[in-house]
């Protein structure tokens, strides 16, 4: 697969608008079954002082929610990231033709 001026366009504006997003964002909130998922991933990561009573919260809490904080500076990079990839595809030579 090769690298023509729509994929670059397309994955310029696609990280324009997740920069956006982010920006606008002060924090995500993860519902039940990704924060188990979450959960799991990191408990094999991680050895802390709290495990077994993280464990223990996880299995017994109804609804566990997890609250996700992204860096300020990401929908900085994001924006920056999209805007040249969607320059770039603009000076690149039509395909075909």
């Amino acid at each position: 697969m090769t690298m023509d001026r729509n994929r670059y366009f397309m994955l310029g504006v696609v990280l324009l608008c997740l920069g956006l997003q982010f920006r606008l964002i002060d924090s995500f909130v993860l519902n039940e079954t990704s924060t188990r998922a979450l959960h799991k991933v990191v408990k094999s990561q991680q050895a802390d002082a709290n495990a077994m009573a993280t464990n223990v919260f996880m299995q017994a809490a109804p609804n566990p929610r997890k609250a996700l904080k992204p860096p300020r500076w990401l929908g900085f990079v994001l924006l920056t990231a999209g805007g040249i990839m969607t320059l770039h595809a603009l000076v690149l030579p039509r395909s075909g033709g």
